[in-house]
């Protein structure tokens, strides 16, 4: 299913506007991105937390990140496309992998983050984005960080009215989403209306750059 966002509610405007990109795109910039490198000392922790750009447009601001990365994990197909994900059947998530450096940001000072940035209490949800290619997710890399995110995960929950149903899960597969995707939010601000709508108020929200 497609991602569709009511910005009537929004917006006051009359019609539908869709997390689609809204300009031409180059065959280049349809092509997977690399796979994140990975510094030594660094770690990988993956996150699910809704659309990806929501979550790449926050990691990326965040001191001690190397990088943020879009991408899918989970499904069942080999190196999907958007368009096969925001079908909905091929099991993916649309996912970050944050590559950071654990003695500028410990693990658990990034999750405190992963917790303010979503609403980890709807399944298959983020508002208006909805399918199980938006679920909350963490994708632990060790069993230390597995270890991190479920104490994390207890610690937070009375910060929630609703059960936290975010999956802790051991990391499977990466595959980076297709270049157009990567930094998506301050390549296309100006001009997308998902951008400025659900993306723009919560980096706001959490003090970051918009």
């Amino acid at each position: 299913m497609k991602r569709r966002h009511l910005l009537a509610l929004l917006c006051f405007l009359p019609t539908l506007a869709s997390c689609e990109p809204e300009k031409a795109m180059s065959e280049d910039a349809k092509k997977p991105a690399p796979l994140p490198k990975v510094p030594e000392g660094a770690e990988t922790l993956t996150l699910g937390a809704g659309c990806f750009w929501c979550v790449e447009a926050v990691y990326k601001q965040i001191e001690g990140v190397y990088s943020a990365t879009s991408g899918y994990m989970g499904g069942t197909l080999a190196n999907p496309t958007y368009q096969q994900v925001c079908e909905g059947n091929t099991g993916h998530n649309e996912v970050v992998q944050v590559v950071y450096d654990p003695k500028k940001l410990p693990t658990e000072k990034l999750l405190e983050w992963f917790w303010e940035l979503h609403d980890p209490t709807t399944l298959n949800r983020q508002g208006a984005d909805v399918g199980t290619q938006y679920r909350s997710g963490i994708y632990y890399h060790t069993e230390a960080q597995k270890t991190i995110a479920e104490a994390s995960k207890k610690e937070f929950q009375p910060h929630f009215k609703d059960p936290i149903v975010t999956e802790i899960m051991k990391a499977e597969t990466f595959y980076p989403a297709e270049n157009y995707h990567q930094d998506y939010y301050f390549q296309n601000k100006t001009q997308n209306g998902y951008c400025r709508v659900v993306i723009e108020p919560k980096l706001k929200k959490l003090k970051l750059k918009h």
